[in-house]
């Protein structure tokens, strides 16, 4: 009798787990089992198309899924980012971005198209890199000192080529502006080819720009770097100096980060944020993206967040300081 009691309550324990299994979250389901897209909110090539890519593959070989890059260029970045805004929050459509239409982006439109805070799901800060400010080679300036003397000498008539109006380049040398006491003449682009183009002929001398946008064109002779913006000399660009030893204080970093829509799962967050520090933080990965002068991070959530939310507000203030105006 014993043994027939004890085979029942075996069978119904297995058949209750069975209908357990059945039941929608009652068990965690894997993830991914389809591809899996990456929104680049630019244009490909540049340096955030550059780090989606390596992410994609990375995450790729993990999951043994598909991960396309889809660029989507648009509005500063915000276009891309607004599609994420607008996807299933169930980790198929995710976001990798530099600051532009997160912490920039929205001291610059009347009409947003997503609020970052509200729209997005902050899944990690893959990397940072320290801007650079440098001068065509016909540019008499050597240093920042010398830069600062000549700015002041012809107060806005040097002129500086950016991105886009509101990007990080652009913040970057209004806060040297701010510090310095200079004044320059910005001349914005929409994109970086034709920046570039023109630096390069010296049409407009100045830039500052990411390690990545700036390394081949310094080693190829067609810029010299003057300063970078993180607290130390950087080991992409050995003896140029931190401006931060002219102007204490003076930090700034190119970032780039992993997000999805708001309402992803915690537990999907979770593994987002490490399945992407793992491909990042490989040591191989680590070395070549050293190379291209970027810092692998791979922070969480909480800490993407809390850095947006400091950036959002420094740029904030730079921009009121600037009297831009939203568009």
């Amino acid at each position: 009798m014993n043994a027939f009691v004890s085979r029942a309550a075996t069978v119904a324990a297995l058949a209750c787990a069975g209908l357990l299994a059945s039941v929608p979250g009652a068990r965690a389901q894997p993830f991914p089992i389809k591809p899996v897209r990456v929104i680049v909110p630019y244009a490909a090539g540049g340096p955030v198309d550059t780090v989606a890519r390596a992410l994609a593959a990375g995450l790729g070989s993990t999951w043994g899924q598909q991960v396309v890059v889809d660029n989507r260029g648009g509005s500063g970045g915000a276009l891309g980012a607004s599609l994420v805004a607008r996807a299933a929050p169930d980790g198929y459509t995710l976001l990798v971005t530099n600051s532009g239409p997160i912490t920039a982006y929205p001291h610059l439109r009347r009409q947003l198209l997503f609020e970052f805070e509200r729209d997005l799901a902050p899944v990690t800060l893959l990397t940072t890199s320290s801007l650079v400010l440098s001068v065509h080679p016909a540019l008499p300036a050597r240093s920042i000192a010398q830069f600062v003397e000549l700015a002041r000498r012809h107060p806005g008539k040097l002129s500086y080529a950016t991105s886009g109006t509101g990007g990080v380049q652009h913040l970057a040398m209004l806060l040297l502006e701010s510090r310095a006491g200079i004044r320059l003449l910005h001349v914005p682009y929409k994109g970086a080819s034709q920046a570039v183009a023109d630096l390069v002929s010296g049409e407009v001398p100045v830039q500052f720009n990411s390690v990545l946008g700036t390394l081949p064109l310094v080693q190829g002779g067609k810029m010299r770097a003057l300063g970078v913006t993180a607290s130390a000399e950087i080991a992409a660009l050995p003896g140029v100096p931190p401006i931060a030893a002219r102007y204490p204080g003076f930090e700034l970093a190119s970032w780039l980060a992993l997000y999805g829509p708001a309402g992803l799962a915690a537990a999907r967050v979770e593994q987002l944020h490490r399945d992407a520090a793992g491909v990042l933080g490989a040591a191989d990965s680590r070395r070549r993206l050293g190379e291209l002068g970027l810092e692998v991070v791979a922070t969480g959530p909480a800490e993407l967040a809390a850095y947006a939310r400091r950036e959002h507000a420094l740029f904030g203030r730079l921009i009121a300081e600037a009297g831009i105006e939203r568009e």
